[in-house]
């Protein structure tokens, strides 16, 4: 099993599952962001036995978003880059370590997309609502990503995810 702290939260991916968190990739921070402008990374990829996964986490519990920006459009450009990242590490990385999971990651025949967001309130609450209603992020998510994964989902700890391989704590 594999651990993986992203703030406050803890992934826990099985073992038949290689999580890294990518955000944190010497070859992202030392090479990758340095084209351009910079360039966006999701937090966590996770190469699973039929499927990659790029896992964002945003946690709006303690403090609200201030971003002007839709997020929708944040993950999309996060995905877009770490793709582009995964495929410059897999030949170019210094690291073999992530070259190696650059390379597994890119041959899999299916990518995921999961933006985990956890955020102050309740659904469905008059009384306290979340700044964010989980259903129009998921459906500017899934347009936006539709080339990638026309199936990206909206998770968070309280609603149960039963098609995702890993659990949070």
């Amino acid at each position: 099993m594999t651990e993986i702290e992203v703030g406050e939260l803890t992934f826990e991916f099985p073992s038949d599952c290689e999580a890294t968190k990518y955000d944190e990739w010497k070859f992202c921070l030392k090479r990758f962001q340095s084209i351009q402008d910079g360039t966006k990374a999701v937090d966590i990829v996770c190469v699973a036995p039929d499927e990659a996964w790029l896992i964002e986490v945003k946690d709006y519990r303690e403090h609200a978003r201030t971003k002007p920006s839709e997020i929708s459009d944040e993950v999309a450009a996060k995905v877009r880059d770490t793709l582009s990242g995964l495929a410059a590490a897999s030949a170019n990385a210094e690291d073999d370590d992530e070259k190696e999971i650059a390379k597994r990651a890119l041959i899999r025949r299916c990518w995921r997309v999961a933006l985990h967001l956890e955020q102050a309130g309740s659904a469905g609450s008059g009384l306290w609502p979340r700044p964010m209603d989980d259903a129009k992020v998921l459906l500017q998510l899934r347009r936006k990503l539709r080339s990638v994964d026309a199936g990206a989902l909206v998770v968070n700890i309280a609603a149960s995810v039963h098609h995702v391989p890993w659990a949070v704590a």
